[in-house]
C-alpha cells in the first residue's frame, strides 16, 4: 500500500489579524473653549482614552489620536461632538461626555449633534436649560413626545424617561401649547411599610412625588415652580386623585406606572381630554405591588395598546442609562443574574 507523501512544510495555525492601527489629528479654531473641551487636567481626554482604548495628546489647538482604527474614528467623532456642544453654549460635564461616547457607536450621532444649520435638530428648551438627547433611544423618545398623544416609556432607572418627559411638559407649558401640567404617580412604597405619615394630604404624598419635584426644579426656577403650583398650572397628585376628572389642555405624566393595577391604569388613560398629551413612565422589572409583574397595569396596557394609532411605545435598555456609568453596570449585573 502506497504511503502518503510527507508535506515539505509545516503550516502554522492561523491567528486572528491584529486590529489595524491608525493615527489622526484634529485642529480646533476656537482656542477660548479648549479648556472646557479638554477638561480640568485633561480629564475629558482621559475619559475618552479609558473608554475607547486610544492615546490622545494635545498640543495647543491640535489633538492627535492614536490607536485601533475604529476606536480612533470614534474618538475623533466624540471630540467633534463635544466641540460642537460647547460652541452651542451647552454644558460639558462628565455625564455629557459619557453619553457622547456611548452614542458614538450609533449611526445617529452626527444627526444628533448638529443639523444643517449647526443646531441640534432635536432639543427641548426650558427656562433653565436646553435638553438634547443623550442616547439614540432618547432621539426616538423626543420625537414621540412631540408628535404622539399617548407615549409609554419603558426601561431601567437612569435612562431619562421621566426627566425628558417633564422637560417636554415644561417647554409646552411655557410656550402655551398646554394650560396645565399634571404629574402623578402611585403612592406605593418600594418594599417598605412606612405606616402613618403625619401632616396634611400634601405632606403625606410629597415624599412619593419628590423625583417629579426634582425634575421640575431642574427645568424651571424654584420661584416659578412654586407660583405655578399655587395657581394650579402645575398639579402634583397621586393617581387616586384622578378618578372622575377629564384632563383637557394638559400635559399629563404618570411616573412609576409599573405599580398601578389594571383598573388604575384604565382609569388614568381614560381621563384623556382634548388638546392633551399623556406620558406613562415605568420599569416593568421593578413592580412593588402584590402579585408582581402579572398584576401590573403598565404591562397590561402596553400589551393591549401597542400599535394603536396615536400611541407610541419607547423601550430603553441598559445601554441608554445616562447617569454615572456605574449605574449602567449595576443594572446590567442585576438583570444578567435574574436572567
Amino acid at each position: 500500500m502506497a504511503r502518503k507523501p510527507i508535506p515539505a512544510y509545516h503550516e502554522a495555525p492561523r491567528r486572528s489579524e491584529a486590529p489595524r492601527r491608525a493615527r489622526t489629528e484634529i485642529e480646533f479654531d476656537e482656542a477660548t473653549i479648549l479648556g472646557a473641551l479638554f477638561g480640568q487636567f485633561d480629564a475629558n481626554l482621559v475619559q475618552i482614552e479609558n473608554r475607547l482604548g486610544v492615546f490622545i495628546s494635545a498640543r495647543g489647538n491640535r489633538v492627535q489620536i492614536e490607536g485601533p482604527d475604529d476606536s480612533v474614528a470614534r474618538a475623533r467623532d466624540v471630540l467633534k461632538a463635544m466641540h460642537q456642544r460647547l460652541i452651542q453654549g451647552q454644558d460639558l460635564d462628565p455625564g455629557a461626555v459619557e453619553s457622547i461616547i456611548a452614542m458614538s457607536a450609533e449611526p445617529t450621532l452626527e444627526g444628533i449633534v448638529s443639523g444643517d444649520d449647526g443646531a441640534p435638530p432635536i432639543m427641548i428648551r426650558t427656562r433653565k436649560k436646553t435638553i438634547v438627547p443623550r442616547s439614540a433611544t432618547q432621539v426616538e423618545y423626543m420625537k414621540a413626545l412631540a408628535s404622539k398623544d399617548v407615549i409609554f416609556a419603558l426601561g431601567p432607572a437612569g435612562t431619562g424617561k421621566t426627566y425628558v418627559a417633564v422637560a417636554q411638559a415644561v417647554s409646552q407649558l411655557i410656550t402655551g401649547s398646554v394650560q396645565r401640567l399634571i404629574l402623578s404617580r402611585p403612592a406605593v412604597e418600594a418594599g417598605e411599610r412606612l405606616g402613618f405619615l403625619p401632616g396634611d394630604m400634601k405632606e403625606k404624598v410629597d415624599p412619593y412625588l419628590r423625583p417629579l419635584y426634582d425634575a421640575l426644579y431642574d427645568c424651571m426656577p424654584p420661584e416659578q415652580v412654586e407660583r405655578r403650583i399655587a395657581s394650579g398650572e402645575i398639579e402634583i397628585a397621586p393617581i387616586a386623585f384622578m378618578r372622575g376628572r377629564t384632563l383637557a389642555d394638559a400635559f399629563v405624566i404618570l411616573d412609576e406606572a409599573q405599580n398601578t393595577t389594571r383598573e388604575q391604569m384604565k382609569m388614568f388613560l381614560t381621563r384623556f381630554g382634548m388638546n392633551s398629551r399623556m406620558v406613562v413612565c415605568g420599569d416593568p422589572k421593578q413592580v412593588d405591588i402584590p402579585g408582581g409583574p402579572g398584576m401590573s397595569g403598565l404591562n397590561d396596557a402596553v400589551g393591549r395598546l401597542e400599535g394603536v394609532e396615536g400611541i407610541a411605545v419607547t423601550r430603553f435598555s441598559v445601554a441608554d442609562v445616562v447617569r454615572h456609568p456605574i449605574v449602567g453596570r449595576i443594572v446590567e449585573a442585576y438583570e444578567g443574574q435574574e436572567a
